[in-house]
């Protein structure tokens, strides 16, 4: 069993913001595999469990905001005895330009709160990861490190037709690394170009 993390905050205030493109993901996910309903799983997140490309997967948006993901994570696993190894977390990743969706096996948390918390709780930073690009604010100095009013900003309307290519490729790369592994998955998705015109 593998369990599949979209990273977000909970609210509908924060449901279009870039921060939240973990959701949009596990979300569009869930719909394309037919899986039921989102619960809430009393460990702290909104669960649905089913099987996604072959493979039976339970799907998390973690409720207790970004900062403190890494508790319905580690529970969650906990409880359906899944090692970090099977923990797919997908997330916003202000280092790639949007548009630009990439895997990686484990790693830092390059200062994302909401990888924080997980390499935190489950003491592994070895956890493969979907990396959603969302790019850096173009009106902060290079290599800034407040992007919190970026993050937690909307995507732009001129960017929302893109923006389906990019959720439904998110989608393409959980499957495979469900079906391959992560270092096939890596090899076979990781050279994607752009979906967002140039």
């Amino acid at each position: 069993m593998w369990l599949v993390v979209g990273l977000g905050n909970p609210g509908s205030k924060y449901e279009h913001n870039r921060h939240n493109i973990g959701f949009l993901v596990v979300d569009e996910l869930a719909r394309g595999a037919g899986l039921s309903a989102w619960k809430p799983n009393k460990l702290g997140g909104d669960a649905t469990t089913g099987m996604v490309a072959g493979t039976k997967c339970v799907l998390l948006k973690p409720m207790e905001f970004m900062n403190l993901s890494g508790f319905a994570v580690q529970r969650t696993a906990d409880f359906h005895d899944v090692e970090p190894a099977k923990i797919l977390v997908v997330h916003d990743e202000i280092d790639l330009e949007f548009g630009i969706v990439r895997l990686k096996q484990g790693g830092g948390h390059g200062g994302h709160n909401g990888l924080r918390s997980i390499i935190e709780q489950l003491a592994e930073p070895g956890f493969p990861r979907v990396r959603m690009g969302v790019g850096r604010d173009p009106n902060k100095p290079p290599g800034s490190k407040d992007a919190a009013g970026w993050v937690l900003a909307d995507f732009p309307k001129s960017q929302q037709t893109s923006l389906q290519a990019v959720i439904s490729a998110g989608c393409e790369d959980i499957a495979a690394v469900l079906t391959s592994g992560i270092t096939k998955a890596m090899n076979q998705h990781n050279a994607r170009s752009s979906l967002a015109p140039a």
